[in-house]
């Protein structure tokens, strides 16, 4: 039919042009299309090669500029001016952005802005109320051990902030009861014993330490705000976000019913007591707990209380630097804290109160005596132990936890009835807060999981203070075991295997550990084997001193 011929013509000439592109192909010429697809592959190659290149010129771009800018301002500036404008550039671009200034300015005029908060909490005026008191006991200057050769060395003005705090910045102040609502179980944690991560931590092992050359905290923001007002009650400068890991808050419910919960807290945090032109001191509390008792919608809070627990006889971690740079001399010390503690004064009342239709009954105001509530009895319908909770709390912070750790007098005794060895740290500071002194340990070694399972089948743990062992030297009927375990012990933090009988059999200083474990294989000619699975080095020379200790302990027997 005549109406497919415009069809079958173009049929024609698709199957010629195909067929003169096969033909061009075949004697090795080049066709506009291929040739196009050529160009394109060309160009495509050129640009990714080009990337690389152009990101690597605009990043040594931006050192040299960066190096410049450090340059003049080491000039313009001096090494300590440098050193106070460090500590506001906390992004370390050399330029001071509005957010990094607000500190001198808050300084400077006095005013303080508001802090942010979350978007869906919305403080209601007419809201319940809550009035915290903060207590304070400061800290007892012949705890430390520099006050052992009478501060020797030490600077006055060092150690200017640590003196001149007596008591809290704050003695009380009124909380919204709905602020507490930061301290309530996520939806999937609804059970008693269940514990979440109020503020999480962002430090580990891998990603380091914050900046020492810091005076003034970041802006609170979020969940973080109410801990920031709670601490800034002792004084005006806490870190809610700590330099070292774990770092942050977290909370577990240790009994619920209906309507309340009991939530058992544990907060990591510091303080920077001292200011220009003093150079940066740290102060930092072992760890602040407590617990909160609040309806389920947070708009009543029946009790508040957060301390630093002090059944410790050292419990603050304090750390001081000498020089104007990151790298200059840190001075380390650790002392004790009698009292820091905040404590609500009774549960939270509202300001009015309505009858049925809305009417107002009677109103709180300051010229007027506070209204008179009575509250019924709060039973509850599952509950958990202080002490239990506390440890769900202890091993969500450090995981090394998961293998009970005994007080020096009870290991002996269990390992004496379980016939096992004892495995015993020994160090300056507490091994399961912030005043430690073996970080590192705690980050790596003892926390793996096959050093998890050989002590939880063979030994009884325990770690101690130095300074609670000699005490028990010398007015303790254990006094003979703390005698053996301070012959072993050398700074900072020492690793003893020891018989139920206070003998020990073998020892490792942590310093020395951790010397070995950093040697490169080929400096020791050293191989790496596969064959049973990867295992870091320190995770292996930690399990052969466990190892050696229990083969040392067969030979000690056997004599």
């Amino acid at each position: 039919p005549l109406n497919s011929c415009p069809i079958m013509a173009a049929d024609v000439d698709k199957k010629t042009s195909e067929a003169e592109r096969k033909t061009a192909e075949k004697n090795g010429l080049r066709t506009p299309a291929s040739g196009s697809r050529f160009y394109r592959g060309v160009w495509t190659l050129m640009l990714v090669c080009a990337a690389p290149l152009v990101a690597y010129g605009i990043k040594y771009y931006q050192d040299t500029q960066l190096l410049k800018r450090h340059e003049e301002s080491v000039r313009v500036l001096g090494a300590e001016g440098l050193f106070l404008f460090s500590s506001l550039d906390t992004d370390h671009d050399l330029y001071l952005s509005p957010e990094e200034f607000k500190p001198v300015a808050e300084k400077l005029t006095g005013i303080t802005p508001s802090v942010d908060v979350d978007e869906e909490v919305i403080q209601d005026p007419d809201g319940e109320t809550l009035t915290l008191e903060a207590k304070m006991q400061p800290l007892l200057l012949d705890s430390m051990t520099k006050s052992k050769d009478g501060f020797l060395g030490v600077s006055h003005s060092s150690l200017s902030g640590l003196r001149s705090w007596k008591s809290p910045a704050v003695p009380s102040s009124s909380f919204f009861a709905s602020q507490f609502r930061v301290f309530l179980p996520p939806k999937n944690k609804a059970d008693v014993g269940d514990t979440w991560w109020v503020i999480p931590s962002e430090l580990n092992i891998f990603t380091g330490y914050l900046p020492n050359n810091r005076y003034h905290p970041p802006t609170p923001k979020g969940k973080e705000v109410l801990i920031h007002s709670l601490l800034s009650l002792f004084h005006p400068r806490p870190f809610v976000k700590p330099r070292f890991a774990p770092q942050g808050a977290v909370a577990c419910i240790r009994g619920k019913n209906d309507f309340y919960y009991d939530i058992v807290f544990r907060i990591h945090a510091e303080f920077q007591l001292n200011d220009v032109p003093n150079f940066p001191f740290w102060f930092t509390p072992g760890q602040f707990t407590g617990n909160v008792v609040l309806s389920k919608d947070a708009s009543h809070v029946r009790h508040f209380h957060l301390y630093v627990p002090n059944d410790r006889s050292l419990n603050v971690d304090m750390e001081w630097l000498y020089g104007a740079s990151e790298s200059s001399n840190m001075e380390v010390d650790i002392g004790y804290l009698p009292q820091m503690e905040l404590q609500s004064t009774g549960p939270s009342t509202p300001s009015i109160i309505l009858d049925e239709e809305g009417n107002i009954l009677d109103r709180r105001d300051s010229s007027s005596e506070p209204i008179q509530f009575v509250f019924e009895e709060i039973h509850w319908s599952s509950e958990i132990s202080r002490e239990e909770a506390a440890r769900h709390l202890e091993v969500t912070f450090y995981p090394f936890k998961k293998v009970p750790y005994f007080p020096f007098p009870e290991a002996f005794k269990k390992a004496e009835a379980e016939k096992k060895l004892v495995h015993s740290i020994l160090l300056w500071g507490a091994l399961d807060d912030q005043s430690c002194s073996g970080r590192t340990l705690r980050e790596t070694v003892l926390e793996s999981s096959p050093i998890l399972a050989l002590l939880n089948q063979s030994f009884i743990s325990s770690w101690s203070l130095v300074k609670e062992l000699e005490n028990m030297q010398v007015s303790n009927k254990l006094g003979e075991k703390a005698r053996l375990h301070l012959e072993k012990y050398s700074f900072p933090v020492e690793m003893m295997v020891a018989l139920p009988n206070g003998t020990i059999v073998h020892h490792i200083n942590a310093n020395y550990f951790l010397d070995q474990t950093a040697m490169k294989p080929e400096e020791e000619g050293a191989t790496v084997s596969f064959s049973a699975g990867f295992e870091d080095p320190s995770t292996s020379t930690y399990i052969n001193f466990l190892k050696e200790g229990l083969q040392k302990a067969k030979e000690y027997t056997a004599q």
